[in-house]
């Protein structure tokens, strides 16, 4: 009996033994992992069947192999015919539902485009362009237009835009782009590319809009759209396109053509805009402090509103800083008897949008108290100034000799000052003088301006003008030579702001740069196809796509001086109304936007170089004139799983290579 009991013990004893040596050595290193899955799912069976034709139900349901997820339906699935009521699109374990909610229209195709919203449940993997369709009718369109929206100010790719179609036909008006919904549409990826299938063989007109009431027609003025008004007719060849074989995630064996149905056109470019006079609102007001208060509108104006004060004149209590457009509008209160009330009452007139989109007068009461009340800012001043002077004092008592006089900077309030650039300028720059309240008054006498030469202060002609919008801004004009030190130099009371504060006196050193610290472009331009009446502008840009220097083309050049090294990129306007700015399009009057270029790459500027460029402006098609690097909608991030198993791949070989050494 013992001897088997002691059996039992020794067999259990090698088990467990086992046990923990198979539990040690798994612990030794995690494990390497398998493959990832990168075959994307498959569609099995659709009811109705893809393609089907006489189908005549409303519920959708599409199966696959795998089970799978759908990423943003409402952004990246598009239903054509557009749909009044929005369908629900959904997945449900291996199949994605579709329920349709208007009638279906007679002998008409539909299509389903799922983009690249279809990808499995577990790895991601992309099912790919995937677009489902069938045919009320004995026959069912299978033609395709496809293209790219662009922003037409910038040539901006523009994502989730619609682009939709109608036939070129007798039953096409110029208003049927709103009146009608489109009849065929597609959406733009991050690319800006669309492709609209399901189409009728048939003649077109292409338009694109970014519908904000679901209308699908152009119904309002904050609607960006881009309309062509040439018509074209859909086509369709055989074609090859190249296929990669791959043998491993790494290696393929062969590339090989692919025959395939190419369909026209497909290279359409529209150009999207905002029209001028978007519809005007009053929008906030805002008053940090009780000596003035801004107003917000939404769109620009040629009017001003009327203030109306209650219980003050506001025609001599007020003061107005207007912006360039008169979108927002700042009321300066120098009358300390209006400033200081704890509310300021007030009717204001101002054109507003109504519901037929005309401007007309509206008037409201507003009642606005300061955030923060004139006692309060005097208060925090006074605490501030005993502060300094008891921190002055306790300094005194530690040191051995006298402390240098220096004034309280609490004791009284001044008026703040900005020069910029500070310090170094350009040959081809201005200082400007931005001051914290409009000017009241200047004592040119108090101003002094001086060129440095050798260690003598000789004075020389400037001029200091009022900038033509800002009533707080003073801009210094002098011819500036190179390598030259300038001082800048005022009195104290020199500058009196509206509300009665003075700026502290200022000094200030200028310095302009060499000549040999810039280079130049001088560009030559080609094919510009100029109309009677146009000129062109050319805008030197950084690289956030900012302009740095415009420059009017004379005698087909535009030059470019004192520029810095560095990269710069090129864009191109046609200025048709000669007013020196890019203008947008209207679609009631067929104006399209005025036409923009880039020039397709960067032009390095190196110190003391002349650099000589030429441009064929209309050499290459717009949408691929803007060069990458400044081109701020990016393509939409392609899922691979391919990529990750290469990326595993490719680890596994260098930790084989490393272990072998």
């Amino acid at each position: 009996m013992k001897s088997i009991l002691v059996s039992k013990f020794s067999r259990a004893f090698v088990v467990i033994a086992m046990l923990c040596l198979v539990v040690s050595c798994a612990s030794m290193g995690s494990p390497d992992g398998g493959r990832y899955d990168d075959e994307p799912p498959k569609v099995l069976y659709a009811t109705p069947e893809n393609r089907s034709v006489k189908a005549d139900r409303k519920k959708i349901s599409i199966w696959f192999d795998e089970y799978i997820k759908l990423e943003n339906p409402n952004e990246k699935v598009t239903v054509s015919p557009p749909q009044a009521e929005a369908p629900n699109i959904r997945a449900d374990g291996k199949r994605i539902r579709v329920d349709l909610f208007d009638d279906l229209l007679p002998n008409t195709t539909y299509t389903i485009d799922f983009s690249d919203a279809i990808s499995d449940n577990n790895e991601g993997n992309p099912m790919g362009l995937f677009t489902y369709s069938f045919s009320t009718g004995s026959t069912i369109d299978t033609m395709e237009v496809s293209g790219v929206v662009l922003n037409a100010a910038d040539l901006e790719p523009i994502k989730g835009i619609m682009v939709g179609l109608y036939p070129a036909d007798s039953t096409f008006s110029d208003s049927t782009f709103r009146t009608r919904p489109l009849t065929r549409v597609g959406r733009t990826n991050g690319s800006g590319k669309f492709s609209i299938k399901g189409v009728a063989d048939a003649r077109y007109r292409a338009f694109a809009l970014q519908d904000m009431d679901g209308d699908f027609c152009f119904s309002q003025k904050s609607e960006r759209v881009a309309f062509d008004t040439t018509s074209f007719t859909t086509s369709h060849r055989p074609d090859l396109r190249p296929d990669t074989v791959w043998i491993d995630t790494v290696h393929y064996s062969k590339i090989r053509m692919v025959p395939y149905i190419h369909y026209y056109p497909d290279n359409l470019v529209l150009l999207a805009f905002l029209e001028e006079g978007q519809d005007q609102h009053f929008l906030k007001y805002e008053r940090q402090t009780p000596d003035k208060f801004t107003l917000f509108f939404t769109a620009p104006s040629d009017s001003l509103p009327h203030i109306k004060g209650l219980g003050f004149d506001a025609e001599k209590s007020l003061f107005l800083e207007a912006s360039q457009r008169n979108d927002t509008l700042t009321y300066w209160i120098p009358d300390t008897n209006v400033a200081y009330r704890d509310t300021l009452s007030f009717a204001i007139t101002y054109l507003d949008t109504d519901s037929l989109g005309r401007l007309v007068p509206l008037t409201d009461t507003l009642n606005i108290s300061p955030k923060t009340t004139h006692a309060k800012l005097e208060k925090e001043r006074v605490k501030k100034s005993e502060d300094w002077e008891k921190d002055r004092q306790k300094k005194q008592r530690k040191s051995k000799e006298p402390l240098l006089y220096e004034e309280n900077p609490f004791e009284r309030v001044y008026m703040e000052t900005q020069v910029k650039p500070g310090g170094t300028i350009d040959p081809n720059q201005n200082v400007s003088l931005t001051f914290s309240e409009p000017i009241a008054r200047i004592d040119t006498t108090r101003l002094h301006f001086y060129q440095k030469i050798d260690s003598n202060m000789v004075d020389v002609p400037y001029l200091f003008l009022p900038d033509a919008y800002n009533p707080r801004r003073y801009t210094l004009y002098a011819e500036w030579e190179p390598k030259a030190t300038y001082i800048f130099q005022t009195d104290s009371t020199a500058f009196v702001g509206l509300l009665g504060h003075e700026a502290k006196p200022i000094k200030t050193d200028i310095r302009v740069r060499s000549l040999d610290e810039f280079g130049t472009i001088f560009l030559k331009l080609t094919n510009l196809g100029l109309q009677e009446g146009d000129t062109a502008y050319v805008e030197l840009l950084n690289r956030q796509d900012k302009p740095v220097m415009k420059v009017a083309v004379e005698n087909e050049r535009a030059d470019f001086f004192y520029l810095k090294p560095g990269d710069y990129y090129l864009r191109l306007f046609i200025d048709r109304n000669g007013n020196g700015n890019w203008d947008t399009g209207n679609y009631d009057l067929k104006l399209q936007p005025e036409e923009v270029f880039y020039f397709p790459k960067p032009i390095s500027v190196k110190a003391k170089w002349d650099i000589e460029q030429s441009w064929n402006v209309r050499g290459i098609d717009r949408d691929k004139q803007k060069p990458k690097a400044i081109t701020k909608q990016k393509p939409d991030k392609q899922k691979s799983i391919r990529d990750r198993n290469r990326e595993r791949d490719e680890q596994r070989a260098r930790e084989k290579n490393k272990g072998r050494e």
